[in-house]
């Protein structure tokens, strides 16, 4: 709804979704299109991660289709998705993705986001995000630390693995 929302449960929340994907993570399977309208919240404000339909199993052939077209939804895509690196698209994307709803969460609107996808393509390649605490002063430094580091333009230097990601959210 574009507010800023409690930090302790967002922190749950994601938490709980990173154990989930840690577990597609080591069946091989990266989401490709985490965003907020793939999570469903229960009765009992359980997430769950829904849509696969972008997903694939880890095999080196991941990111675009045949025909180079780049799917995802551009405001949660990592920058390796958003450039087409189809080679480079690992776990680390959808690390990267749950940062990327944290960082909604805690501000009330994506890191990125344009009137047109490829203007947020360009930011999400080539800007850095504003920082959180600038937009919410709210938001708790080490929070705001775990954001920025799922948010590194480079996969290398975001969470080696979505369960390290959750114990740092713990």
């Amino acid at each position: 709804d574009g507010r800023p929302q409690n930090a302790k449960a967002s922190a749950k929340i994601v938490e709980k979704l990173a154990r989930a994907m840690d577990v597609a993570h080591q069946q091989g399977i990266v989401h490709r299109d985490l965003k907020p309208a793939n999570i469903l919240l229960t009765a009992r404000g359980e997430p769950k991660i829904t849509d696969f339909g972008l997903a694939k199993v880890m095999d080196g052939n991941l990111g675009a289709t045949r025909s180079g077209a780049v799917l995802g939804t551009p405001s949660y895509m990592a920058p390796e998705q958003a450039a087409g690196k189809r080679h480079m698209i690992s776990a680390a994307a959808d690390i990267y993705a749950l940062g990327a709803i944290l960082y909604h969460l805690m501000t009330g609107r994506p890191p990125f986001q344009c009137e047109s996808a490829f203007d947020t393509l360009l930011q999400v390649i080539e800007d850095q995000p504003v920082s959180p605490r600038r937009l919410n002063n709210t938001v708790p430094i080490d929070l705001e630390r775990i954001i920025l580091k799922c948010l590194e333009k480079e996969p290398q230097h975001r969470y080696a693995t979505a369960n390290q990601l959750a114990n740092d959210l713990r």
